[in-house]
């Protein structure tokens, strides 16, 4: 693919979308993904439709947006959520979780279902936000491929899952569908970590797999409005390849498990 500077810089002047801090390599294989999805021939054409499609350019945030997900995916976070950050929850009255860069909402239902089986459901309230209004739209309605559902009773098991997996859905031929009572204390919105500030203060924030795609510039950016998120005492929850150590916040947190990156906030 040619130099995609001035078409990023055009996408942010028509847009208001700030890709520029986003790893070059990543957003290189999105962007070639999305000329290969549309079946377009050369990138000149590429850029024309974007610029010149409000439609296409919104599709094509549905391709940009990190949107690799499974219900309880990586069914040790999970574990290590029910055993050392449950317990904290418990002690605030309401609860509020942020969960940034949802995708399609499996991981966002996987934490209702974890909080249901807790008792803490009922006076939780998440937040679910993605760039993406196309992801968030699918999020929201919580229809997933039947093919995937062993995979999902399999991580509910290893992630310490109390009841059968099956009661949390319905099936539909091909499809299942999150059954509603898990969805009626969740929020979907739109957020852009890039170019949005803080909107709440919350007791946990996921922010899993999310800063992998950014620079280093937009990484410490991210982190900084996470931490002004976060109340005191609260958990912040980063993926496998993503830590605090060596940031400038991280002597404000304690380490809860090191391995699933969960963290909790001591400092102001």
């Amino acid at each position: 693919m040619t130099d995609i500077e001035p078409l990023i810089n055009a996408i942010h002047q028509q847009y208001g979308y700030d890709l520029r801090d986003y790893a070059r390599a990543s957003l290189i294989r999105r962007l070639s993904l999305a000329m290969k999805k549309e079946r377009l021939r050369d990138f000149n054409e590429f850029q024309d439709r974007l610029l010149h499609s409000p439609a296409f350019f919104y599709r094509l945030l549905g391709v940009l947006s990190v949107n690799v997900s499974a219900m309880f995916r990586d069914p040790d976070f999970y574990l290590a959520l029910r055993r050392q950050v449950i317990p904290l929850l418990r002690t605030w009255p309401f609860i509020r979780i942020w969960h940034a860069g949802c995708a399609n909402g499996e991981e966002v239902y996987s934490m209702a279902i974890l909080l249901k089986e807790e008792g803490l459901y009922e006076r939780s309230r998440i937040y679910a936000t993605d760039f993406s209004e196309l992801i968030l739209e699918q999020a929201k309605q919580g229809i997933y491929s039947c093919k995937n559902v062993q995979t999902y009773i399999e991580n509910y098991r290893l992630a310490g899952g109390k009841e059968d997996f099956s009661c949390y859905y319905r099936s539909d031929y091909d499809r299942v569908i999150i059954r509603n009572e898990l969805k009626k204390n969740i929020v979907f919105a739109q957020h852009n970590l890039v170019s949005d500030g803080s909107f709440n203060e919350f007791n946990l924030i996921l922010c899993r797999n999310v800063m992998i795609y950014f620079n280093n510039a937009l990484k410490d950016r991210t982190l900084r409005l996470l931490h002004q998120s976060l109340c005191r005492f609260g958990v912040l929850a980063l993926g496998k390849k993503e830590s605090l150590n060596g940031t400038e916040l991280g002597f404000r947190y304690d380490t809860l498990a090191e391995n699933e990156r969960l963290y909790r906030r001591i400092g102001w």
